[in-house]
């Protein structure tokens, strides 16, 4: 008799094999600023320039400053709770996993979309290389890389996927080095501009104004350009926690820093490229009618800059490889995350036995990705989706901080953030004016595709018999509202942001307030001492 084999004989459960605790606060910074230095800061200014003018610079300052704030709140959590993909499991621990499904969903949806999003970004700097093949690889008139464009991209997934595959170790000496180059050549390239090309009139043409578009335009840019999605990799760090050392203190200093860090960078960059836009492109097509292919590389050409446009080539392979590399390890411990959240099947959180690694999940990760990439062939396609589901994802966390911190004061904070109850419900707020401001339909549309997460989650709890369900509901139907209250809100509201119009934009913005004040309480009310925070709570104090 033939005796079968099980299928994953290499693989083990996540309670039979732990990750190693080997990167530190360096290494854990290195990862929060690759992920934020990738194709944002190659195509991110040019976008936000031609929406707002040079009240781009503003966007950028908004972006950051939320990105800090959601950043503390995260934190907090992370030190407490080091766990694999952490960022989809803390709602789970304070409301149950009805509640935190949705955004852990989300979260890992924008994440994983965000890794073709950096192999398309790739692909199409090159197409404006001088070479016919290489002008072959994108379509300007579509805005999406063409068939030869996209077998590109589909080289550069496999890449990230296999630099995963293999040992921590190497992953972290990787985006190590690389992302120290991506710090040095985004800071020549913005120093070499505005010591060769700056044009300080170009900060009152369009109208002669600094703002010739408005604020709307001003936070639209904040979404919908790739300043959300250029920040969105502080959470890098702590989806890495049950692998960085003393997490308790590493984890809020290497998010912090990474932030000030890419911040300082990306204000450096949008100033340059503000200044260096040809004075007769500008007097001809206004910020709105500027274009370009690749373009800090194109200006860098203009101005005769060749050493710069060279690195920036090279770099338009290096940033968005570096964080495509970390997007595709984040988001595996993302999964891996879910699978303990009981709401995926088993083989997706098994660890190899030898690496410490979670090769299903990467596996994933990696069909995912190539379904994103060839529904969404071009960068400009797919940012504003990316970072819509990036923002839904924010959700849980101000509201997993207040709840713990009302049901579960006993758990060992090593850091504690000053003000917390007040500095939650402002995240809260930031969160539901950046999801307003992305504009109606794409609000809605995002809503819609999120109803998916639900679909597999009641799946699985259909298989393990309903586990409190009750409890769970209760917990969880705030989010509900919510998810109705906005997407209504979006559609009556302002026309400036694409909505009917019943609104004036004030009105817009103080109902948006108040009703994620009202929210923002409710859910807090609504967190219970679950199983998953008590058996944390035992797992650290034991």
């Amino acid at each position: 008799m033939i005796k079968s084999r099980p299928i994953y004989k290499e693989l083990t459960l996540p309670d039979q094999a732990k990750f190693l605790r080997v990167i530190g606060l360096f290494g854990l910074t290195m990862i929060g600023l690759g992920s934020m230095i990738g194709s944002g800061w190659l195509f991110g200014s040019f976008f936000a320039a031609q929406l707002a003018g040079p009240a781009a610079i503003f966007a950028w300052i908004i972006g950051g400053a939320a990105a800090m704030l959601v950043a503390l709140t995260l934190s907090e959590l992370g030190a407490a709770l080091p766990k694999a993909g952490g960022t989809v499991r803390y709602l789970d621990y304070s409301h149950g996993g009805l509640a935190s499904c949705i955004g852990a969903w989300s979260n890992w949806l924008g994440l994983i979309s965000s890794v073709p999003s950096e192999a398309e970004a790739s692909i199409q700097y090159m197409s404006s290389w001088k070479w016919a093949w290489a002008q072959n690889l994108y379509d300007i008139h579509t805005h999406s890389l063409t068939h030869t464009g996209l077998i590109g991209s589909s080289i550069l997934l496999l890449f990230y996927f296999f630099v995963n595959y293999w040992s921590l170790q190497f992953f972290v000496r990787f985006v190590s080095m690389i992302t120290l180059f991506k710090i040095i050549v985004p800071i020549l390239t913005a120093v070499a501009l505005l010591y060769t090309g700056f044009h300080p009139d170009n900060f009152t043409s369009a109208g002669h104004s600094f703002m010739p578009y408005g604020w709307t335009s001003v936070v639209t840019a904040v979404v919908t350009c790739g300043i959300v999605f250029s920040f969105n990799g502080f959470q890098s760090p702590i989806n890495m926690a049950a692998e960085a050392k003393r997490p308790g203190i590493n984890i809020p200093l290497s998010a912090i820093l990474g932030i000030l860090l890419a911040l300082v960078i990306y204000i450096l960059l949008q100033t340059a490229f503000i200044g260096a836009v040809p004075s007769d492109m500008l007097a001809k097509a206004g910020w709105h009618g500027i274009e370009f292919h690749s373009p800090l590389a194109e200006l860098a050409i203009i101005f005769q800059l060749n050493f710069i446009a060279m690195l920036l080539y090279i770099d338009s392979f290096v940033s968005p490889s570096g964080t495509g590399v970390i997007y595709m390890a984040g988001t595996a411990r993302m999964l891996y995350g879910m699978q303990r959240n009981k709401y995926l099947p088993d083989f997706i959180g098994m660890l190899h036995p030898k690496y410490h690694l979670p090769r299903n999940a990467l596996i994933v990760n990696l069909i995912v990705a190539f379904v994103f990439m060839f529904c969404f062939s071009g960068w400009a396609h797919i940012v504003a989706v990316v970072s819509v589901a990036n923002i839904i994802g924010y959700i849980p966390w101000p509201i997993a901080l207040g709840g713990l911190r009302r049901v579960a004061p006993d758990l060992p904070r090593i850091f504690k953030l000053k003000w917390a109850d007040g500095i939650s419900a402002l995240v809260f707020v930031i969160i539901s004016l950046l999801l307003f401001w992305a504009r109606w339909p794409l609000t809605g549309q995002m809503f819609l595709l999120l109803l998916l997460g639900f679909v597999i989650y009641f799946y699985y709890q259909y298989k393990q018999g309903w586990p409190q369900f009750q409890q769970q509901l209760k917990a969880a139907w705030w989010i509900f509202a919510y998810l109705i209250g906005l997407t209504l809100i979006s559609w009556l509201g302002a026309a400036e942001f694409g909505g009917l119009g019943y609104l004036s934009p004030l009105a817009s913005h103080v109902v948006v307030i108040v009703f994620a004040i009202v929210i923002y309480f409710w859910a807090v009310r609504s967190a219970w001492r679950t199983p998953a925070i008590d058996k944390a709570i035992a797992s650290v104090v034991g």
